[in-house]
């Protein structure tokens, strides 16, 4: 029968991340634990004047193979995995002159921070870490009498037990410290085995791990009635999770989301050729907008739908400055989230208490390939992250008019803007930024009319003479399968209209274009979004 406290006597160290190792090593050997370690971190304590055995000490094997081979042995993995309630164990252990090991500690080599640094392949490979996870599992399915660290608050939480209880363990610090190593070593391995399937250009291998370590415990979900937490990935991509919050309240799972659909479209937008803004509402856009400024930007991204912008997200892909800054607090805003923000910018904020600031440092490459997941019942979808992109020259003008320059660079910026867009959508936009969106209907020309009324609301707001949908563009992220969405675009004042075309009904839409003497291209890509 399993004891609630198990006597800490014999440690056994291996780390790669050092920091707190002589602090915590000091603590255990003044509370008379004797210290059991490899290679570096033997030295590291031994050099800090701490008593030490060499692993080598007790397998009578010297580390080999540049350090592969050093810990795979009878007697550390008898020492972590014998039951000290059993006595066959118990005898086992003494005739093979095994000797307990009552606490692992163990961070595995950085596997996951070598590759997310873009080492070479051979590099990535020597930082596969073997005898770690072996000794870490060992110990976790023992968690019954043997404590199992992965980093040094497990450590900590060990040496609380111990102070408090004469030098023992206690049983439910060893099973959650358990569970813990478990799913550390799965994400682990799930690092490794999803690099070597990107190695192999496998985008669909037969077994598919996924695994995370914890970034926050949420307040709640979608909804107060649902528990939530977020958890970060290998993935090295800028964004909200690598962003610090300079300010502000807590992220909920919807400000998560939001802010990382903003984000994610306004690096759309190269920031060397100029500043843009994205205005997000429930993971849409309400407004997008490039300027010379950051603040022109923000404007015209702001006048393309101010009432769904109140409690919104905004994202730019320069640096905010103070000026800036000040419009924004103008409108409540839930985040903003930018690669950067002068101290001025910081100081503006700082009087609007619950808005939240994010710094990335950096925008995510539309083009850098990775990996989408989402949850169904019973399974998970996984996709390969839209990197689709079109530029001027892979346009094919369908219509017998051709567009104008202007109209040109218009559905350019309708076309990006629409990649991010719940479908069905369509975009009205008219010098660099949008006049209208309609999206998430079930009918593209209810998203086509919403648009319009938005765009009018827009205008009736401003105090414009016509909404700036009149001579605007109007993009498609999918087909037109019928002529009545180009109508109601057409309706709405678009003279110019972009889609992916592929539909048996093309030549009646193009024929409709030409009647009406709108401008048409067809891009042969598709950005469904769901």
């Amino acid at each position: 029968m399993t004891a609630n406290l198990s006597p800490v006597r014999r440690a056994l160290i291996s780390v790669s991340d050092k920091s707190g190792l002589i602090e915590r090593a000091t603590k255990l050997v003044n509370m008379g634990v004797e210290l059991v370690s490899t290679g570096g971190t033997s030295k590291a304590i031994a050099d800090a004047g701490l008593p030490v055995k060499d692993v080598s000490d007790l397998t009578g094997f010297p580390e080999m193979m540049d350090g592969r081979v050093k810990t795979l042995h009878p007697v550390v993995h008898g020492g972590l995995l014998y039951r000290r309630d059993l006595d066959t164990h118990v005898k086992a252990a003494e005739e093979h002159n095994i000797g307990a090991i009552d606490l692992l500690y163990v961070n595995l080599y950085p596997f996951e921070a070598t590759v997310a640094a873009g080492k070479e392949f051979e590099d990535c490979i020597e930082n596969i870490d073997i005898g770690g996870p072996a000794m870490l599992r060992a110990a976790a399915k023992n968690a019954d009498f043997v404590a199992v660290c992965t980093d040094g608050s497990d450590v900590d939480k060990v040496i609380a037990d111990m102070e408090a209880n004469e030098g023992n363990s206690t049983l439910s610090t060893r099973r959650n410290l358990s569970a813990k190593t478990y799913a550390r070593t799965a994400a682990y391995d799930a690092a490794i085995s999803n690099w070597f399937a990107d190695q192999n250009e496998n985008n669909a291998p037969e077994i598919r791990a996924f695994g995370g370590a914890i970034k926050q415990t949420l307040r709640y979900g979608e909804n107060p009635h649902q528990k939530a937490a977020v958890y970060a990935t290998p993935e090295n991509r800028p964004g909200v999770l690598s962003a610090q919050q300079i300010q502000g309240k807590e992220l909920s799972f919807n400000n998560l989301n939001d802010t990382d659909s903003a984000y994610e479209l306004v690096a759309e937008f190269d920031p060397a050729d100029r500043p843009a803004v994205a205005i997000i509402k429930h993971a849409n856009p309400c407004g997008v907008a490039v300027g010379e400024t950051a603040l022109e930007a923000y404007k015209a991204a702001l006048a393309c739908d101010p009432v769904s912008a109140f409690g919104g997200i905004v994202a730019l892909n320069t640096a905010l400055d103070a000026e800036t800054a000040e419009a924004i607090t103008q409108v409540f805003t839930e985040v903003v989230i930018a690669p950067g923000a002068s101290d001025e910018a910081k100081e503006v904020f700082a009087k609007k208490k619950n808005l939240r600031l994010l710094i990335t440092d950096a925008l995510p490459d539309p083009k850098a390939p990775s990996l989408n997941y989402r949850s169904i019942a019973g399974g998970m979808l996984v996709q390969e992250r839209d990197t689709g992109r079109i530029e001027m020259g892979d346009l094919k003008v369908v219509t017998k008019r051709e567009p104008t320059e202007q109209e040109m660079k218009d559905m350019l910026f309708a076309w990006r803007v629409a990649k991010h867009v719940k479908s069905n959508c369509i975009v009205y936009a008219k010098e660099d930024s949008t006049a209208g969106l309609g999206m998430g209907l079930v009918s593209r020309v209810d998203s086509a009319r919403l648009a319009s009324i938005k765009a009018q609301d827009a205008a009736d707001a401003a105090g414009w003479d016509e909404p700036r949908t009149k001579g605007c563009a109007a993009a498609s992220e999918a087909f037109i399968p019928f002529a009545d969405g180009l109508l109601q675009a057409i309706e709405a004042g678009a003279t110019a209209f972009i889609q992916p075309g592929g539909s048996v009904r093309d030549e009646e839409v193009i024929a409709a274009a030409d009647e009406a003497g709108v401008a048409m291209v067809f891009t042969g890509m598709r950005h469904f979004k769901h």
